[in-house]
């Protein structure tokens, strides 16, 4: 399969751009976590004054290993913050930690998007590691089955991937909106540098979402031979 041309045009472009994503995020980050905040706020306060701000209350902020490994975890109503992230004081720390707040406010007001996203995750998990068993057997057998059950399986990757692309947006809107109003972004430049790391951050679900359907697309088109 990664030897077809068709495989190759589609899929191709859409690595180079989760490739100049990760790039993206990686450089950005770099660059505004050398610029400190006048709160002096970590971002591991920030994400606690964030949530505060907004009324939540049941929630843990944890340090968690990995480079930019940031996440909530609504399960457990937690924050799992990367160290860089919970115990910087820089736009970016401050950034990332806000946006992962936002979560924990999406969880709060019930957001259907991200009950959604949580309940498609086992879902995902399967289809994610096993989709190519079934496609590439039917494709190498003929058996259109199997062919249709891989489609079935990555097709739920599609869908978790165009359910997380507003659910990030929405945190990251409602992030950037508590960060102005309760005044730990203090100055045009701080804003400025949380949008453009955010930006960059929105940029590799993007990516991924248009990687995903470019896959499904090749699947498809195989499919219909």
């Amino acid at each position: 399969m990664i030897l077809d041309p068709l495989y190759l045009i589609l899929t191709l472009p859409a690595l180079a751009l989760s490739l100049w994503a990760q790039f993206r995020v990686k450089s950005t980050f770099a660059k505004y976590a050398k610029v400190g905040v006048r709160s002096g706020m970590t971002g591991a306060q920030a994400a606690a004054a964030v949530c505060r701000a907004a009324g939540v209350t049941d929630i843990t902020i944890e340090r968690h290993q990995g480079f930019l490994s940031d996440h909530y975890d609504p399960r457990a109503k937690a924050l799992r913050l990367s160290p860089e992230v919970h115990d910087g004081k820089s736009v970016s720390s401050i950034a990332v930690a806000a946006h992962e707040a936002g979560h924990s406010i999406q969880d709060l007001e019930n957001y259907g998007l991200l009950n959604m996203r949580s309940q498609l995750v086992p879902i995902v998990q399967i289809g994610s590691r096993f989709w190519f068993l079934p496609f590439l057997f039917g494709i190498m057998l003929s058996i259109k089955g199997l062919i249709t059950i891989g489609i079935i399986l990555f097709s739920a990757v599609v869908l978790f991937q165009l359910v997380t692309l507003p659910v990030e947006f929405d945190a990251s809107r409602r992030a950037k909106a508590v960060l102005a109003s309760s005044g730990i972004v203090t100055t045009q430049d701080e804003a400025q540098g949380v949008e453009k790391v955010l930006s960059a951050a929105a940029m590799t679900y993007v990516a991924a979402l248009i990687a995903a359907v470019m896959q499904l697309l090749y699947m498809l088109m195989r499919a219909r031979e």
